[in-house]
């Protein structure tokens, strides 16, 4: 088994390739490293490209046959981070996985540290930009992202979207990720009940190019953070979810209607033109169709699904028995 695998997700990175592969390596020869397995060292770095137009994959192919520890993974088209951060975690051997972004604002001489974390007993370690080098329309944003998954999650971490990331391999095979979930990977951790902790680490300003996300990742964030706190909290039970909703709706227009029906046979007061009447029978409706779902949700919660999502146009150094998981 390797003992270190390093996933780099890149899209249109060529001018930062070569330098980000030097530090790599240089990361990876020092000794203190070496040092956290005592069984003995070895890595590989697996390079997903998520549909690069530039030369990244022609350059990668070159590192390849100069370092055989190098790995390729090269999609079809642009899928986006999450697919090639789940395709790098179905290929990776290692005993720790690291995900470090290709943009070389994250410094590869952090993975001692991080490392470190994981042999405490962490299963998953994530990088805190404590100064971090970006202009106010990422820092804000992120600020008021991390601010809002910490009050709703109950994580204590500062930086839940930190590219820099350390993993134990139990944790990274059983990650079922999609959509833009790759910045709720710590929810979903702890919801499996993972050990999850974070270290301060360094943050340098962007070398090379411009930022690849735009401004309708925070819409996708959005749908997401609320597709995460359904998954975490009611993925196996989502009768406990619409099933409350559906007995409330339905009580309430039950209620309601009880009362038209009272107040026609004391009263004698006329029903057909009520406006509460008809409010009564949409909420019985409402009702009904939230506990449908409730049922349907259970019934389906049960039936595995694991189709990847994305498509691999090329791969490179691959081994035999991480080419089949990454297939399956």
């Amino acid at each position: 088994m390797t003992s270190l695998s390093v996933i780099v997700p890149l899209f249109n990175e060529q001018e930062s390739l070569p330098e980000l592969c030097n530090r790599l390596l240089g990361a990876l020869a020092d000794p203190g490293l070496h040092r956290c397995f005592p069984n003995g060292f070895s890595f590989e770095i697996i390079m997903v490209d998520d549909g690069s137009t530039d030369g990244s994959v022609r350059l990668i192919r070159q590192m390849i046959a100069e370092r055989p520890e190098i790995r390729l993974i090269s999609f079809r088209r642009n899928y986006g981070k999450t697919a090639a951060l789940s395709a790098g975690f179905r290929a990776a051997s290692g005993e720790v996985v690291i995900t470090i972004d290709a943009d070389l604002q994250d410094d590869p001489e952090e993975f001692r540290p991080l490392v470190m974390k994981i042999q405490e007993g962490f299963d998953m370690v994530s990088g805190w930009k404590q100064q971090r080098n970006d202009p106010i329309s990422k820092t804000l944003p992120s600020k008021i992202f991390n601010l809002t998954t910490r009050m709703f999650s109950g994580i204590p971490l500062h930086d839940f979207n930190c590219g820099l990331k350390a993993y134990r391999c139990e944790l990274a095979a059983s990650l079922d990720l999609h959509g833009e979930m790759h910045r709720y990977i710590p929810v979903l951790a702890k919801w499996k009940g993972f050990r999850v902790t974070e270290i301060p680490v360094k943050h340098h300003p962007r070398k090379y190019g411009k930022s690849k996300f735009g401004s309708a990742r925070f819409f996708a964030g959005l749908f997401d953070f609320l597709s995460v706190m359904f998954i975490t909290r009611y993925l196996k039970r989502p009768m406990h979810f619409f099933g409350m909703m559906g007995l409330c709706s339905f009580m309430t227009g039950l209620i309601i209607s009880l009362y038209v029906t009272a107040d026609k046979l004391m009263n004698h007061k006329p029903v057909s033109n009520r406006p509460i009447l008809f409010l009564g029978i949409l909420l019985i409706i409402l009702g009904v169709q939230l506990f449908s779902t409730g049922l349907l949700g259970e019934m389906l919660s049960t039936r595995p699904t694991h189709e990847a999502g994305w498509a691999v146009r090329e791969t490179g150094n691959i081994p035999e028995e991480s080419l089949e998981k990454l297939k399956e």
